[in-house]
This record gives C-alpha cells, sequence and structure tokens, in this order.
C-alpha cells in the first residue's frame, strides 16, 4: 500500500523525513492491527519526496507544507475511527518533525481507494478478498 510524503525544501531535512515515514508506516499497521504481519509489513511502502519552494503552491503561491497521500484498497482506512486516528497521528508525527515550525494547517492528507480487484500484490492483481486471505495468513 503505497503511500506518500511530500513536502517542500526547507520543512525538513531528508534523514528527518526518512524517520518521520517510517513512523507514518508503523502507525499505518498500528490502526489496522497489522504491526508484525509478515504479508502486510513489507507491502506498506513509503516514497518520500522534497519539493523545490518554487514547485508548491497554494491558492496559487509558493507554500512551505508537507503531504500525506495513502492509496490503499477500499477496506483500508475504511471506518471513521481509523480515519480520524490515523490521519491525526501522521499530522502530529509530521508537525513533530518539523520541530512545530510547520503549522498544522499546512499538513495535507488525502485517501485513494483503488477498485476492487486492482491491487498488485506479488506480481498478481487481486480482489480485496484475496488479499484479505493473504493478511490473514501473515
Amino acid at each position: 500500500m503505497p503511500l506518500a510524503l511530500t513536502y517542500t525544501e526547507g520543512v525538513f531535512d531528508a534523514d528527518t523525513g526518512a524517520a518521520a515515514g517510517r513512523k507514518i508506516t508503523q502507525a499505518f499497521l498500528k490502526w489496522h492491527g497489522l504491526t508484525g504481519n509478515t504479508v502486510m509489513t513489507p507491502n506498506v511502502t513509503m516514497q518520500i519526496q522534497a519539493l523545490p519552494k518554487f514547485a508548491a503552491l497554494s491558492g496559487g503561491e509558493p507554500v512551505s507544507a508537507a503531504w500525506l497521500e495513502c492509496k490503499t484498497p477500499s477496506f483500508a482506512l475504511a471506518d471513521r475511527d481509523t480515519q480520524v486516528g490515523f490521519f491525526r497521528e501522521a499530522t502530529d508525527i509530521i508537525e513533530n518533525a518539523t520541530g512545530g515550525t510547520l503549522p498544522r494547517d499546512r499538513i495535507y492528507t488525502n485517501l485513494v481507494h483503488t477498485v476492487d480487484g486492482s491491487w498488485n500484490l506479488d506480481g498478481r492483481a487481486m480482489t480485496n478478498s484475496e488479499l484479505g486471505e493473504r493478511i490473514a495468513r501473515g
């Protein structure tokens, strides 16, 4: 399940971004009750990217900010308590990584659910049911 942490240069350095990415990944697994799951742990991936300051805009103007996007099957981050809890924790992680210099209103999160049957695991497209069976084995 690819997670993407994108931020403008200066929000934090590469090492701090990587550490935040690791913590967000662990939080994602925790909020789904999958900490230590041998199937899901290696399949929750994180892409971390710094953007030049001129390459991020808010209202058409340059902005210092951070964005977390999660792409998951429809059964992940599906209930409201998990959504609120995970995104609150992820926002806390990002805010703490900046040392409090990035206000929470400049930390953006979103979720994209994929179409059932389009999720690729181990090189094969799987339905939600097939994924659930694999995850249960881990």
